[in-house]
């Protein structure tokens, strides 16, 4: 019996100030495979989101990207040593420099969340739906 697998791509990387460009390019490309350009908007700010956390809060700045297609669309994870669980601060000044990341991912995908990554450290994901 053959057993459908979604497609993946999934990339380790060590990310600089750089880094969610390249990435930014990398998912548009698979998106357009895909046939999910409509979704591009919204996956673009959540990869570079995402990456930029890690860049600013995990040390050695080592990730792990999947992207994954599914039949409603794309999830797409971001996997780091880094115990520490991000959060959606409970106020914001308008002065402040950070912490809005969360928010506009929030406001841009279907769904997200966090959870203990396998061998440590954390997971966070997003997924947007045709």
């Amino acid at each position: 019996m053959n057993q459908f697998i979604p497609p993946t791509y999934r990339m380790s990387l060590t990310v600089g100030a750089h880094s969610a460009r390249h990435i930014r390019r990398i998912v548009r490309s698979l998106l357009d495979e895909w046939g999910l350009t409509e979704l591009t908007d919204a996956v673009e700010l959540g990869v570079t989101e995402l990456v930029a956390n890690v860049v600013r809060h995990v040390p050695g700045r080592r990730c792990v990207l999947l992207v994954l297609r599914s039949a409603a669309g794309v999830r797409v994870e971001v996997a780091d040593g880094c115990p520490q669980l991000p959060c959606i601060p409970a106020e914001l000044s308008p002065e402040a420099e950070g912490g809005r990341g969360l928010v506009l991912l929030d406001a841009v995908v279907d769904k997200w969340g966090v959870g203990p990554a396998a061998g440590g450290g954390k997971t966070v994901w997003f997924e947007c739906v045709r």
